[in-house]
């Protein structure tokens, strides 16, 4: 049984679509800014959840979740979603596993858009 991507296949052709003539130069920019920034962003959640910063928490979490949804990192999109939610609505407390399996996702999408920069 195969496995489904962490990549929505879609996002990536309508972004390819944006430029159709640039060798995909395009594409590659939007997936290293995104493979750079993400990391950074998870970083700050962790600073966050241990400062006790619910807003910049929440705001870092927001950020994640449109990148992540605009590359078509569904998995990403959906826990930083989740995230996001959790810390405006119910605090901070609890988030840390939930954080992990941010750390977790991401990193299977960070190897298929790796994937797909070089293709």
């Amino acid at each position: 049984m195969a496995t489904q991507s962490p990549i929505d296949s879609e996002a990536i052709e309508n972004l390819r679509a944006l430029n159709p003539d640039d060798d995909n130069a395009f594409l590659k920019e939007i997936i290293g800014i995104y493979l750079e920034d993400t990391p950074l962003r998870i970083a700050e959640l962790k600073e966050c959840l241990s400062s006790f910063d619910q807003p910049r928490f929440t705001r870092a979490a927001h950020s994640i979740k449109g990148s992540s949804s605009n590359l078509g990192a569904t998995e990403v999109r959906a826990v930083a979603e989740k995230l996001e939610h959790q810390s405006r609505n119910s605090g901070l407390n609890g988030l840390e596993q939930l954080l992990a399996s941010l750390e977790n996702v991401f990193a299977a999408a960070k190897a298929e858009l790796e994937r797909i920069a070089t293709t």
